[in-house]
């Protein structure tokens, strides 16, 4: 299927793609829990994660014994590639079939390619979970609007990373959180944080090591039914002040059901510059957070030291 490039940020209202997100929500959970028992535990859940690749999303390489497995999302030719370091591989098609018909399609072919995974089949972070192998309610996929999604990602990948190398002290790759389709990218203060309190869907384990210690971060979340895709980013813990902190561009703004500043994604694309408008956005939430916190601005941010080397 030929990609048109006619928009760098394509439209992606969630009304018109909310099944295929929701479907999609749950294939790459069934991946991602595939990654998430194959990797060695990293800090903050980092092992777990998605990478945006010029063709979709990726595992990148999981151990298995001495040999190597990846599973990539194709959302240029729609098919889920998992591929071996000794040659195997196996492409299965990405359309509209049940989660059911998915799940059971990759851990078939997982076996025949001699890597056999077993996971725990309830999807997290959503509410009314059904377990993969018995869903079949769940069964669109519009490959417009799935390839969307994934343009917007990469689009949004590429800004991020931009932000991202501004910052010297400790600060995440940027990466796709399965669990809830979100990218994100996070940096770290240094301090520690105090324990962070339960949220629904998720271990106590993970929240307390995911937010251990005080952070500054952002994403994109594509939406779900009756919300619109937007940039976020918040602060943990908050600090005094921040929610009433300005911050740019003019659309943004702090949402307090979310606890976090947004920014409509549909701001960005319709901006002059939209790259510009999204990093007004992340380096001004930054500031916010770090200047309430009192962040050690100058040992952390590369503009900082610049001048000394």
């Amino acid at each position: 299927m030929p990609i048109s490039t006619s928009e760098v940020w394509p439209a992606l209202p969630q009304a018109a793609w909310s099944e295929t997100c929701a479907t999609l929500q749950l294939w790459m959970q069934i991946v991602g829990k595939i990654r998430l028992a194959l990797m060695p535990a990293i800090n903050h859940t980092w092992s777990v994660t998605l990478y945006p690749t010029v063709r979709g999303f990726t595992t990148s390489p999981m151990p298995y014994g001495t040999r190597m497995l990846q599973i990539d999302f194709d959302f240029i030719e729609h098919v889920l590639v998992i591929e071996t370091s000794d040659g195997a591989r196996s492409v299965i098609a990405l359309k509209p079939i049940t989660v059911s018909e998915f799940y059971s399609s990759v851990m078939a072919e997982l076996d025949r390619l001699g890597t056999p995974v077993r996971i725990w089949p309830t999807p997290v972070e959503i509410a009314r979970p059904i377990p993969f192998e018995q869903d079949d309610t769940h069964q669109a996929y519009d490959a417009e609007y799935a390839q969307r999604f994934w343009r917007v990602v990469l689009q949004a990948s590429r800004v991020f990373t931009i932000f991202r190398a501004r910052f010297i002290g400790k600060v995440s790759q940027v990466h796709l959180f399965w669990g809830a389709m979100d990218l994100a990218c996070t940096r770290f203060s240094g301090r520690p944080a105090p324990e962070h309190p339960s949220m629904a869907g998720l271990p106590d384990r993970v929240t307390r090591d995911a937010y251990s210690h005080e952070v500054s971060s952002c994403g994109f979340w594509p939406g779900a039914p009756g919300m619109e895709p937007i940039f976020y980013s918040y602060a943990y813990p908050e600090p005094p002040g921040y929610a009433q902190a300005v911050v740019g561009p003019d659309e943004a703004s702090f949402s307090t059901q979310l606890g976090e500043f947004v920014l409509p994604y549909e701001a960005v694309r319709n901006a002059a510059d939209p790259d510009a408008a999204l990093l007004d956005f992340l380096q001004s939430t930054y500031e916010a957070a770090a200047n309430y916190a009192k962040w050690d601005r100058m040992a952390l941010e590369a503009f900082a030291t610049a001048g000394n080397s």
